[in-house]
């Protein structure tokens, strides 16, 4: 993932002596170093009775998923902005204890924590030292991200929504919609863990071998089944797609289609042979 580094002057800002604190007892590193990514996503109005969203965050270290966090937000947040700022401030914590828990362990970090999100109006108002907030309920989530970004502990970016993995854990899914999403994060560099002829022979990377075939099953698995609610049947889930920067995130409703009552007009089922117009006394009453 190559993602240019934003170097900012923030020493004419609030923020010009944050720093990041480090143990002094923390052990000396050793070891290689490890790159610390972490995704986060808001999904506004999830809970359709409390009226709360909720926050998705996938933390990797080295391309492996390591920790997730997936609840609801304890505040009603009325604007995917406020929503998205309150999960800003939770990945922004929970980054900072696992910076602190892996300089206890001894292992060395990587420069900055990478953290991509698909807001671009969070992701620049925490980047850019000169932006302003003109929204005071969010205005300590706000000042919390930046003094993280400004001390050198997290560099923010800007991602596609459809390529946040965060996504999965943020909004309903079912499990074809998101499994080439997931697909990367369960089974690391799965296509190239085909074993070659010479190592087949050998019988050796057993667990590699086991591994790709797991992952192609899967694959096929899953690729059917979306095939089949496509062409022959009706699928009971319906995406509602939203816009990155706008109101409501997509969400998935469930359809239950023998439950739902349809609400077309209604229709008289008559007998065959019989013509109930030519009987005068026969009267058709119609609800509407």
């Amino acid at each position: 993932m190559n993602i240019p580094v934003k170097l900012c002057d923030w020493e004419c800002s609030c923020y010009a002596d944050a720093k990041e604190e480090i143990p002094l007892d923390a052990p000396a590193p050793k070891g290689k170093p490890v790159t610390m990514t972490s995704f986060f996503d808001a999904n506004l109005h999830h809970d359709l009775i409390s009226g709360k969203s909720v926050t998705g965050i996938l933390h990797q270290l080295n391309k492996t998923p390591i920790d997730w966090h997936s609840k609801l937000q304890s505040t009603v947040e009325t604007a995917t902005f406020g929503s998205e700022h309150v999960a800003a401030r939770t990945w922004t914590e929970q980054v900072i204890d696992l910076r602190l828990t892996l300089r206890y362990l001894g292992a060395p970090i990587n420069g900055p924590t990478m953290v991509l999100g698909d807001n671009e109006s969070v992701i620049n108002s925490a980047a850019i030292p000169h932006s302003k907030m003109h929204k005071r309920w969010v205005t300590l989530s706000y000042h919390r991200v930046r003094h993280a970004v400004a001390a050198g502990i997290i560099n923010v970016h800007h991602i596609a929504g459809k390529k946040n993995p965060a996504n999965v854990l943020s909004k309903h899914w079912d499990l074809p919609s998101v499994w080439n999403t997931m697909k990367p994060l369960l089974f690391w560099n799965w296509k190239l863990m085909a074993p070659s002829a010479e190592e087949v022979k050998e019988g050796s990377n057993i667990k590699q071998r086991d591994v790709a075939e797991l992952a192609s099953k899967l694959d096929a698995k899953h690729n059917v089944k979306a095939t089949t609610q496509g062409k022959g049947q009706k699928n009971n889930h319906v995406l509602i797609e939203g816009s990155d920067n706008g109101t409501i995130s997509p969400v998935i409703q469930s359809m239950n289609q023998s439950r739902v009552p349809s609400s077309g007009p209604r229709t008289d089922v008559r007998p065959k042979g019989k013509d109930t117009r030519s009987n005068p006394e026969h009267k058709v009453e119609r609800k509407c």
